[in-house]
This record gives C-alpha cells, structure tokens and sequence, in this order.
C-alpha cells in the first residue's frame, strides 16, 4: 500500500530517530549529510530524492545542508544524543539534530 502513496509521504514513514551508532558507519563511508534544525527533514530528502538540485544548492551555500563533520561526529559520540532524526535518500542518509522537547 505504502507504492502507492505520494513520495513525501513514503518519506515521511521512513524516517525515524536513530542512534549515533547506527550512524557510525554511514559516517565512516562518507555517506551522512547535515540538514539544520530549521529546515523540514522531510521536505529536503523529497528534493534529494527528485534530483531538485536548486533548493539543495541553495541550501549548501547557506550552509544549511553540509557532510557531518569530524567535531560534529565527536561531539556525538561523546554526548550520544537522543533528538537525531533520519532519513535515506539514497545514497544519502540525512540526519538532523532537533532541539530538545
């Protein structure tokens, strides 16, 4: 049933929290983008996922997308956080660190 649903949608389902050491490995091969906490993880997989390269571009140049870092992925390892969010957008993983509740 999920085929059949529009792609944002399926996009939508398929993104979960996920932990540092699911991470990790996505990390080692050079696979994880960054997206900032004020953009829609969401909205941006769809425009991976599509090939939109305009908004990803824009958002690269803002510095608003960007490959994680090695500090970024210390600081992760170190304080193991709880509040990152996933999604594939092949061969992507985009994880977004999203403010505490």
């Amino acid at each position: 049933m999920e085929e059949f649903l529009p792609l944002r949608d399926r996009l939508n389902l398929e993104t979960a929290r996920i932990s540092w050491a699911e991470l990790e490995r996505f990390f080692a091969a050079g696979k994880v983008i960054q997206v900032a906490a004020e953009l829609d993880l969401v909205a941006v997989a769809t425009h991976f996922a599509e090939d939109n390269s305009t908004p990803i571009k824009g958002w690269l140049q803002t510095g608003q997308l960007h490959m994680l870092t090695d500090a970024t992925a210390k600081h992760w390892v170190q304080t193991n956080p709880q509040n990152l969010w996933a999604v594939v957008a092949a061969p992507w993983v985009l994880v977004q660190e999203r403010p505490a509740p």
